[in-house]
C-alpha cells in the first residue's frame, strides 16, 4: 500500500488595519481554515517477516519460494493520540503454525503464524475476514539461498551453515548492514497486512556461527528487531532465546518456543505469562499426554506439530 504523507493546514494571516475594517473578512482566507486536515502531522500509514537454532533435535523451517519483500523505505513510528495500538495476545490463546507453503484451511483458532514471503496480502486478508490474527514468519538470524532478497546480504555477514541446507548464520554484530535488510522484510509484513512478526534464529550467540558473538550482541540485535516491528505498529515475538527472557520480556508482546518440554525448560517462559503475554509453544516428538498438563499449569499455548510444519496439529 502506498504510504500517505502527512498534511498540514496553512495558517491564514489577517491584519486589522483599523477599527472601521473589523467587519471586513480577510480576502486571503476561508471561514474554515482547518478543513484540509489537522494542525499536527497525521501518522504515516501502511497496510499491514521455524524456527529454532538447529541444535540436535530442534527442527523446523519454511519451504523455499515466495514473494519479494518491499523495497520501500522504512516508515517512521506513529506518534501522538492516533498511534495504532499494537496487538497483545494473552496467555492461553490458541494458535496454528504453518510454515510449509501458503496457508491452508485449518483449525478455527484466533491466531495463525505463517511464512511472510510465501503468503500474500490476500491470504492475510482472508484470515482477517475470519476474525483471525496473522503472524509473519521471517528468518532474522540466518541467510537463506531460496529467498528473493538473498543477493542483498553481503558475503561478509554470512557465517557457518546453521544445519539447514542453503542457510548460513548472520553476523548480528553488523547492525549497520542488517538493519535496513530487516526493515525491508518487516515492511513486507506490514504491507501484506500482518499483525505481528516472528523473527527466527534469535539465539545465534549460543551456536557455532563462525563469528565471536556474545550475549550483549544478541541483546542489541533482538532489541533492534523489536524496535523495527514497533515502529511499524507490529507486535513481535521472542523466538526461543530462553536465557535472555528476563532482559527481553519487556521488549516483546509474546514468545514462540520449540520443545521446552522435551528439554525441561518450560518454566523459564514464566516471565511472559506473568506479564500477561502469550507463549506459543510446540513439541515435535513428545506425545501430548507428556506435556499438556504442565503446559496448562504454566499457561502456555501448546500443541504438537510434525516436522513439516504443515496443517496438522494436536493441541492440548
Amino acid at each position: 500500500m502506498n504510504r500517505t504523507p502527512p498534511r498540514r493546514s496553512t495558517a491564514l494571516l489577517c491584519t486589522t488595519v483599523a477599527l472601521l475594517l473589523l467587519a471586513t473578512a480577510c480576502s486571503s482566507g476561508s471561514p474554515d481554515d482547518d478543513a484540509d486536515g489537522p494542525d499536527e502531522p497525521t501518522p504515516t500509514s501502511s497496510a499491514p517477516p521455524p524456527s529454532h537454532s538447529p541444535a540436535p533435535g530442534k527442527p523446523g523451517r519454511p519451504s523455499p519460494g515466495g514473494t519479494a519483500p518491499s523495497s520501500s523505505p522504512a516508515s517512521p513510528s506513529p506518534s501522538g493520540p492516533a498511534k495504532a495500538k499494537i496487538w497483545q495476545p494473552r496467555p492461553g490463546t490458541s494458535w496454528q503454525w504453518q510454515l510449509n507453503g501458503r496457508v491452508q484451511d485449518g483449525p478455527d483458532v484466533p491466531v495463525y503464524d505463517i511464512d511472510g514471503f510465501e503468503n500474500t496480502a490476500a491470504d492475510v486478508a482472508k484470515l482477517h475476514s475470519r476474525g483471525r490474527k496473522a503472524i509473519c514468519y521471517i528468518n532474522a538470524g540466518a541467510w537463506e539461498n531460496f529467498r528473493p532478497d538473498k543477493g542483498d546480504f553481503p558475503s561478509a555477514v554470512q557465517g557457518e551453515n546453521n544445519g539447514w541446507e542453503g542457510e548460513r548464520w548472520l553476523d548480528i554484530r553488523r547492525i549497520d548492514v542488517l538493519r535496513p535488510l530487516m526493515e525491508r522484510r518487516f515492511d513486507m509484513c506490514k504491507e501484506k497486512g500482518f499483525d505481528a512478526v516472528e523473527p527466527d534464529l534469535m539465539d545465534g550467540y549460543i551456536n557455532k556461527t563462525g563469528f565471536p558473538l556474545k550475549a550483549a550482541d544478541q541483546l542489541a540485535y533482538n532489541r533492534m528487531l523489536s524496535s523495527i516491528a514497533h515502529a511499524r505498529g507490529l507486535a513481535v515475538g521472542l523466538k526461543n532465546d530462553l536465557q535472555q527472557i528476563p532482559e527481553l520480556v519487556g521488549d516483546f508482546e509474546f514468545a514462540v518456543n520449540e520443545q521446552c518440554a522435551q528439554y525441561d525448560e518450560c518454566a523459564q517462559l514464566t516471565p511472559f505469562v506473568k506479564a500477561d503475554k502469550a507463549v506459543f509453544h510446540v513439541e515435535y516428538e513428545l506425545p501430548t499426554k507428556d506435556f499438556c498438563a504442565e503446559s496448562d499449569k504454566l499457561g502456555l499455548s501448546s500443541m504438537r506439530k510434525n516436522l513439516k510444519l504443515d496443517v496438522w496439529r494436536q493441541p492440548c
